[in-house]
């Protein structure tokens, strides 16, 4: 009894946190959101190029992976991706559930990334991106299309996607460890911020995508 007591305090401590860190980035993005036409398509386009630089580096699109569910891999001290080391496969459930569970390697936990070549983690639970998400093998052209279709990027608006940062960063999550995968590893051009900024203009010229 006092066992089941203590999840459900424990679950409860958890949805509340998440739900703050909700609240919290929200507050956040609306203060990023930049109004609708105050950016010009060139300034659009020219964020946009920014972005795809960071969302194409491997550090990114390496767990935006097709319906095989193979993760991407780019270990410490190596830059070209391959599929990942011990035949490991997210399954349908992304999480590799049906065989072997991301989470027996990539520990969710705030820790810094150190020490290389120990495994990545991050805040919220590690997991391959949902199928709509694919980044990993497509051109900049086809991932800005995906990513402004609400059908494929979680049912987003241009905010939803600054918001989207915002929350995940105060998770801790995927997005910000990018830039803090541990020593040894690439990392993504730019600063996390800077991202923020660059799909804060994006949005705020229409979300131009190249041709």
């Amino acid at each position: 009894m006092m066992k089941g007591f203590s999840i459900a305090v424990v679950l409860a401590a958890s949805s509340v946190a998440a739900f703050t860190g909700l609240v919290a980035a929200k507050d956040e993005a609306r203060k990023d959101v930049l109004p609708p036409g105050s950016v010009s398509r060139v300034e659009g386009l020219e964020a946009w190029k920014r972005i795809e630089a960071v969302v194409t580096h491997p550090r990114c699109a390496n767990c935006h992976v097709d319906a095989k569910a193979i993760p991407i891999w780019t270990p410490a001290g190596e830059t070209k991706p391959r599929a990942h080391g011990m035949n490991i496969h997210g399954g349908e459930s992304r999480i590799g559930a049906e065989a072997i569970p991301c989470s027996t390697c990539h520990m969710t936990s705030t820790q810094a990334n150190e020490p290389a070549p120990a495994p990545p983690r991050a805040g919220i639970d590690w997991q391959l991106a949902p199928v709509a998400f694919i980044w990993f093998g497509k051109s900049g052209a086809e991932i800005c299309a995906q990513m402004k279709d609400p059908k494929r990027n979680g049912g987003r608006d241009a905010a939803g996607l600054v918001e989207h940062l915002r929350h995940d960063a105060s998770l801790n999550g995927f997005i910000p460890r990018g830039w803090a995968p541990g020593a040894g590893r690439s990392t993504p051009p730019g600063t996390f911020e800077d991202h923020v900024k660059d799909m804060a203009m994006w949005g705020a010229a229409g979300q131009p995508c190249p041709n």
